[in-house]
């Protein structure tokens, strides 16, 4: 793609419109922008309705909402900056509220009929012309200039492989709804991100005993210092202070420390690394209920042994179920692996959304912030649209893979070797980086 090539590869193209491949958050952040800068779309939903991974039962198959799910963004911090997310919400939404949110702003800038629900797409190709060529479920085919994928990246379960065999039952977090199958067992969740935490908090209180399996443990922060959201103080400090994200974590975990004492204390051993090396994670109840012993933390685990987990501390426990908290694979089952995969767990996108082999597919929401994502997937769906109105010009390919490589190189030295941290990004650095471009209408200003 050369330096003055934007997204549209003939003028014959430029007759055609985009699609959009979900009616997520991150899909309805493109259709809004999209719309307001009068390109033409459609935009193809597999389930009967909005919301994704936030719609609880979502009849598209694809969510992981468990009953008690809570966001982990406060409410001041998390919405559209166009659409805030009114006063009367709590701090913290459920993913019912986020659900009522997203289809108010839906509703307010009138996108429902611009959706096509019930409509999975099973194939998206290049064509011979430069041009993409997307299959739907009906088996029909329809072409597109332009390609925005926001599918997600939270449903496809990623498994641990332990030696051995497990006697009891073993489910994945992704299938993980409600405490009642649990009640009064043996339960060992593995991982300590926010979705383990959670789902052990919650299988605890009916739990004949609940345990906590992880590799290295994790920084818990609580969800409030002071009687103010955590975020938030990561916020004045970002923000106000103007201290870099690094500085700013380090501070709030400081100020956490005054609240919970140390963790350690508790039973969850301090990682073996800063909190600016990985994310923390955020829990009102954990430390408490650790604390009660109605959880119990464990190290990794050695063996599968039947009714029995042998842990790497060499004590054994009776288990009677397990829930494997242990993340999700990017996966993309209608794109072919020679048009994109994440691969080696690297994700070769510019500015984290345009693979450099495939001029005109687009990667929307596939990224991992520290910070709320859906503001951060407003900026992108704000850049991208300018790209595809052709107000906005991409670099040359060199400068592109320039710039993924520093990316990918600066993610490398800063965070741990994890899966998890595939599609990292600093909140304040990106946010700012898409906005300089969108300023001076021309990618790579910063």
């Amino acid at each position: 793609m050369s330096a003055n090539q934007s997204a549209c590869p003939s003028q014959q193209s430029d007759q055609l419109p985009v699609c959009i491949i979900g009616a997520g958050s991150s899909g309805l952040c493109a259709a809004k922008a999209l719309q307001q800068r009068g390109v033409r779309f459609d935009c193809f939903e597999s389930g009967s309705a909005i919301g994704g991974m936030w719609r609880y039962e979502n009849d598209n198959g694809l969510s992981s909402a468990y009953r008690s799910l809570h966001i982990d963004t406060s409410r001041q911090n998390l919405g559209y900056s166009d659409f805030p997310i009114p006063d009367h919400y709590p701090d913290y939404l459920s993913h019912y509220e986020v659900i009522e949110y997203l289809e108010a702003f839906v509703a307010h800038f009138g996108l429902y009929p611009l959706i096509t629900f019930n409509t999975s797409v099973v194939d998206v190709s290049p064509d011979a012309d430069g041009n993409w060529l997307v299959t739907l479920d009906d088996g029909t085919s329809r072409r597109y200039r332009a390609v925005v994928v926001a599918n997600g990246h939270l449903w496809d379960p990623r498994m641990p492989a332990f030696p051995g065999s497990f006697d009891g039952e073993a489910i994945h977090s992704h299938h993980y709804r409600t405490a009642a199958p649990y009640e009064g067992k043996n339960v060992l969740v593995v991982g300590i991100g926010n979705s383990a935490v959670d789902i052990a908090v919650d299988v605890c209180k009916n739990a004949r005993q609940t345990f906590l399996s992880t590799r290295r443990s994790a920084w818990i922060l609580p969800k409030y210092i002071m009687g103010i959201p955590t975020d938030r103080w990561g916020t004045f400090f970002t923000k106000r202070l103007r201290l870099p994200t690094k500085w700013s974590r380090v501070l709030v975990h400081r100020l956490a420390y005054l609240v919970t004492g140390d963790q350690a204390r508790f039973g969850v051993p301090h990682p073996g690394h800063p909190i600016w090396k990985e994310h923390a994670t955020l829990s009102q109840e954990l430390l408490p209920y650790c604390g009660h012993g109605w959880i119990k933390v464990k190290p990794d685990i050695k063996l599968l042994d039947g009714k029995s987990v042998v842990f790497k501390d060499e004590t054994r426990q009776e288990i009677d179920a397990i829930i494997y908290a242990t993340g999700y694979r990017s996966t993309f089952p209608f794109l072919k692996p020679d048009v994109f995969k994440i691969e080696d767990g690297q994700a070769a996108l510019y500015r984290r959304m345009v693979p450099l082999s495939a001029p005109g597919l687009f990667m929307l929401g596939l990224i991992q912030p520290i910070g709320p994502t859906i503001p951060l997937v407003q900026v992108q769906a704000t850049w991208l649209a300018r790209v595809l109105d052709g107000s906005m010009q991409l670099p040359a390919q060199g400068v592109m893979q320039a710039e993924v490589d520093a990316h990918q190189n600066k993610i490398a030295s800063q965070y741990v070797g994890s899966a998890r941290y595939t599609l990292e990004v600093d909140g304040l650095t990106y946010r700012r980086q898409l906005s300089t471009d969108v300023r001076y209408g021309k990618a790579g200003q910063s």
